[in-house]
């Protein structure tokens, strides 16, 4: 009974960091498997990522 219950944590905390760091403009793909690496200590780690910023200088010549 209680594995099944640590699964369901681990599967709900995917789909959480993945939204999270969907809406924090993070890869999703790398936090859901962090959160499924990592469970719900991922969360407080997807605050300290860096949102990569898109240069507006990039043009081809």
């Amino acid at each position: 009974m209680g594995i099944i219950f640590l699964l369901v944590i681990n599967v709900i905390c995917i789909f959480v960091c993945y939204f999270f760091a969907k809406w924090r403009k993070v890869n999703p793909k790398y936090w859901a498997v962090m959160g499924a690496i990592l469970g719900p200590l991922a969360l407080p780690f997807i605050l300290f990522a860096k949102v990569e910023k898109k240069s507006t200088n990039d043009t081809v010549s």
